[in-house]
């Protein structure tokens, strides 16, 4: 498999499944033989997982990131105790960095559900082939990763506006929009991906989708009062 497969979706889940390291392996880059150049996504991912670990409390190192042939046997022994022993020193996962494991699981849960949100923010740096290794540490910093969750976007349904037309949710890609006729219809944020399609396809007219960043989404109505009186 391609190493530019490899998801961030893919990696948190081995760590909420309690691995205490991650390791990739892939094609040297600039050496694909498809030239879809996947390893440079794969690397992209790998930097901009290495700094969320970092975000939310846990040692980078857990995760690591290795290019080389199939020819490679030796190096790819000598990387792969390199990373066990590397991963044995920081010991079991969480526990060296003193995290509750509740609290932990409860991070890498909410980080997990904002995968689409974040492989759409920084979908531009996913793609680019960063030339230099030794910028490979500063590719995101920590103040960017600061901003990228203390600004994330919430989409919310104005009752005040909402007609209940159904367009929003006939049209939202993960079924997040709970909809019934002739009634208020209210985004399912624990389902919501963020994608923004039901802004862009709310007509003007009504003007119902309110694009939130930073702050707190405002509680649903009941669904009692959800009727629409026309």
């Amino acid at each position: 498999m391609c190493s530019g497969r490899v998801d961030l979706s893919f990696v948190l889940r081995a760590f909420l499944d309690g691995m205490d390291g991650v390791f990739i392996g892939g094609c040297r880059l600039n050496e694909c033989n498809y030239d879809t150049h996947g390893n440079y996504h794969a690397l992209n991912m790998v930097l901009l997982g290495k700094k969320i670990l970092e975000y939310i409390g846990l040692n980078p190192n857990r995760l690591r990131i290795e290019f080389m042939s199939s020819a490679d046997g030796i190096l790819f022994a000598e990387v792969m105790n390199d990373f066990g022993s590397t991963v044995k020193k920081l010991g079991p996962l969480g526990r060296s960095e003193g995290i509750d494991e509740n609290e932990l699981k409860t991070k890498l849960e909410e980080i997990t559900k904002l995968v689409p949100y974040i492989k759409m923010v920084k979908k531009e740096k996913l793609a680019a082939r960063p030339g230099n290794p030794k910028a490979y540490d500063e590719f995101y910093t920590s103040d960017e990763i600061d901003q990228l969750f203390r600004e994330v976007i919430s989409y919310y349904i104005d009752p005040g506006k909402c007609q209940a037309c159904m367009i929003c949710a006939k049209r939202c890609p993960v079924e997040a929009i709970i909809s019934v006729k002739n009634q208020i219809h209210v985004i399912d944020q624990e389902k919501c991906i963020k994608c923004g399609t039901c802004l862009e396809v709310c007509p003007p007219r009504f003007d119902a989708v309110a694009k939130i960043s930073g702050e707190p989404v405002p509680t649903s109505i009941p669904e009692e009062e959800r009727t629409i009186e026309r």
